[in-house]
């Protein structure tokens, strides 16, 4: 058989997206901003798609951008909001961000901006003594993971913002919720949230398709320059497919989806444990955290080797962000976080879906167990 448990790469399209895919090439494929019927009823279910999303968000009265993905929607977040302002300040972004986040520092500092990078506890959140340290009068942005991609951190957003408030009341907050949108629940409005990212197929959704929340009044400048499409903030023919597609993956999303994956990830751990007692996980216990991603300490087994042997096997996970993966790297994350890098190049990721079965983390877990009996016969430190 075969266990995927990379969900954090990428997921498998709902089964709703994938009716919606057979439908939208008869009748579907118009251009919403043309002005005759049909494209006119494509227009009107994309505007369906962003109250879809706001509402799942908290995001009440906030706008909705469509972007190409996550990382286009960090880069709006980030770039296109200091572009909107006339003087520079400071930028403070946790250790632990994505690339598509961290990346964009360098940018940042071309533009005039200090950027501070806060460093991460060992359960692999941002350490809030520092960030209270840093956050003062200077600070404009605040950017922050709601989950991180690797270990499955959740930030404690409430007391981040708290700190905003209290240190740097008119700086921004800027969310990256590409592991934690519909997973774990979120109220941008309530918190007081400025921007928030998302990106379809992470949640059953197909690639090529994001969003950037916007509160209302919060000014960001444009990425891309043409049409004005997505109210002058995102130029181009819209990926209708993707966005209507977006639509129906949040649609199909249970609330009690999140719960039943985190049992999963229990019973994964669990059996890994009672298998490979040496087994140590990295970040937040399995019942914290977020429900979807567990990362696992093998050592002394290196996880590319236990990674090509579970594949020979059929179980698909990862050595970490698979933007990074083949870069044959000590993960950034877990050396963030102090990991030892010995026992961080002995890592793997193990991510669960809405789609993973019981089935599948048994044989995951006995075949993890049989491949660190044979090769740590033949590991060498």
């Amino acid at each position: 058989m075969t266990a995927y448990l990379d969900n954090s790469a990428t997921t498998r399209p709902g089964a709703s997206v994938a009716a919606l895919m057979k439908e939208l090439p008869e009748s579907g494929w118009y251009n919403p901003s043309a002005l005759y019927r049909p494209a006119l009823e494509i227009q009107k279910r994309m505007d369906q798609v962003r109250e879809i999303c706001l509402k799942a968000a908290g995001a009440e009265g906030y706008r909705i951008v469509f972007t190409s993905g996550g990382t286009e929607s960090d880069n709006l977040a980030l770039i296109g909001a200091l572009k909107a302002r006339r003087k520079p300040g400071k930028v403070l972004m946790s250790s632990v961000e994505h690339p598509a986040v961290s990346a964009c520092a360098e940018e940042l500092q071309r533009m005039g901006y200090r950027v501070a990078a806060i460093p991460a506890v060992r359960e692999g959140t941002l350490d809030l003594r520092k960030l209270e340290e840093e956050a003062d009068g200077e600070t404009v942005l605040i950017s922050v993971m709601q989950v991180n991609n690797e270990t499955g951190a959740t930030e404690p957003l409430e007391k981040i913002i708290a700190i905003r408030n209290r240190k740097c009341p008119d700086a921004a907050i800027h969310v990256d919720g590409v592991q934690g949108f519909l997973r774990v629940p979120i109220r941008l409005r309530r918190l007081g949230i400025q921007s928030y990212a998302l990106s379809a197929h992470k949640i059953h959704g197909l690639k090529g398709t994001g969003a950037l929340m916007l509160a209302p009044g919060y000014t960001v400048k444009p990425l891309l320059f043409g049409g004005g499409q997505e109210g002058n903030l995102r130029s181009g023919t819209e990926n209708t497919a993707g966005i209507l597609a977006l639509g129906a993956a949040v649609e199909e999303w249970q609330e009690a989806d999140s719960e039943r994956i985190r049992g999963l990830k229990i019973r994964l751990w669990k059996a890994l444990k009672e298998k490979i007692p040496e087994a140590e996980v990295n970040g937040p216990e399995p019942e914290d955290g977020a429900p979807h991603i567990l990362n696992v300490a093998f050592e002394p087994v290196r996880s590319q080797t236990m990674l090509f042997a579970l594949e020979g096997d059929g179980v698909y996970v990862s050595a970490g962000s698979a933007c990074a993966s083949r870069k044959q790297k000590i993960s950034p994350v877990l050396r963030a976080m102090g990991t030892d890098p010995a026992r961080a190049d002995c890592s793997l990721r193990f991510s669960l879906g809405r789609e993973t079965t019981e089935d599948e983390i048994d044989y995951a877990a006995e075949r993890a167990a049989f491949h660190y009996r044979v090769l740590k016969k033949y590991t060498r430190r």
